[in-house]
């Protein structure tokens, strides 16, 4: 394997945020893992409505339910390209359904990419309000994934 094929699988990983990848040809193998950076690298000049995470972007709208109550509502994004996956089989319940209570650690969905079942966790509190992905179905960098009502 040549250093111009390492050096795109190396710029493959930077831009999908992947922490490892394991390529097998016909006569050579190469995994390439990070185990470092526990934050990814700021955003340039982020928009002020954008808050970042370790795991993705969280845009804050305001929105008002009522005269005397307003709310606010997130989405929580994808860190990655990838497959998105609602439940962790065919056959499973979904992590999350509408109206359900999510926190910080909670998983929402899987995304794949590369072969890799990667956990997503909510990073927020608060309660869902909208699937925004279809199951099954590639997701990019940053597509909204879930409407959260914050709590």
């Amino acid at each position: 394997m040549d250093i111009a094929k390492i050096t795109e699988l190396i710029e493959l990983m930077v831009r999908n945020n992947l922490n490892e990848i394991e390529i097998e040809e016909e006569n050579s193998k190469i995994r390439l893992r990070k185990d470092f950076a526990p934050h990814p690298p700021p955003l340039p000049n982020p928009p002020p409505h954008y808050l970042g995470s370790s795991q993705h972007i969280v845009e804050i709208k305001d929105k008002e339910t009522s005269l005397l109550s307003p709310s606010q509502t997130a989405e929580i994004r994808s860190p990655m390209v990838g497959i998105f996956y609602r439940a962790p089989s065919p056959n499973a319940q979904p992590y999350v359904e509408v109206g359900q209570e999510v926190h910080e650690d909670t998983v929402v969905c899987i995304i794949e990419a590369m072969k890799v079942m990667n956990e997503i966790k909510a990073e927020l509190h608060g309660i869902i309000t909208e699937v925004l992905a279809e199951n099954g179905k590639p997701v990019d960098f940053n597509r909204p994934l879930f409407r959260v009502k914050l709590i």
